[in-house]
C-alpha cells in the first residue's frame, strides 16, 4: 500500500511563512494528482492547491498569490510553500495522492494523518 507522510507544521504570527512536505512512500507503480486539503472542527475539508505528474498547479481562491504547491516525481514528494499567512489559514492540513500500488495502474485516493497549521498574534 501508499504512506503519506506531511511535515512542516506549526504555530507563526500573521503575514508569515511555513513550508509544508509530504512523502509518498510503500507499493507505488503510478502516482496521478497529489495535493493539500484543509480542515476546521466541525467544517468539511476543502481543497487548497492540487498538483498534476506534469507539474500543472490549481489553487483555491484565497491562497493564490500566497501559496505555491511544487512536485519533486524522483521523490514522490510535494510542497506547500505558504507565505503571509492569514489567521483564517489555521486548520489541520492533510496531504492526498492518487496512486496505483499495483501493477495493473489502477489508481485508489490516500491521505496523510494531517499537520496543524496555525497563524494566530
Amino acid at each position: 500500500q501508499v504512506q503519506l507522510v506531511e511535515s512542516g507544521g506549526g504555530l507563526v504570527q500573521p503575514g508569515e511563512s511555513l513550508r509544508l512536505s509530504c512523502a509518498a512512500s510503500g507499493s507505488i507503480f503510478s502516482i496521478n494528482d497529489m495535493g493539500w486539503y484543509r480542515q476546521n472542527p466541525g467544517k468539511q475539508r476543502d481543497l487548497v492547491a492540487g498538483i498534476e505528474s506534469d507539474g500543472s498547479a490549481r489553487y483555491v481562491d484565497s491562497v493564490k498569490g500566497r501559496f505555491t504547491i511544487s512536485r519533486d516525481n524522483a521523490k514522490n514528494t510535494i510542497y506547500l510553500q505558504m507565505n503571509n499567512l492569514e489567521p483564517e489559514d489555521t486548520a489541520v492540513y492533510y496531504c492526498y495522492a492518487a496512486a496505483a500500488p499495483y501493477s495493473d495502474y489502477r489508481h485508489y485516493d490516500y491521505w496523510g494523518s494531517g499537520t496543524q497549521v496555525t497563524v494566530s498574534s
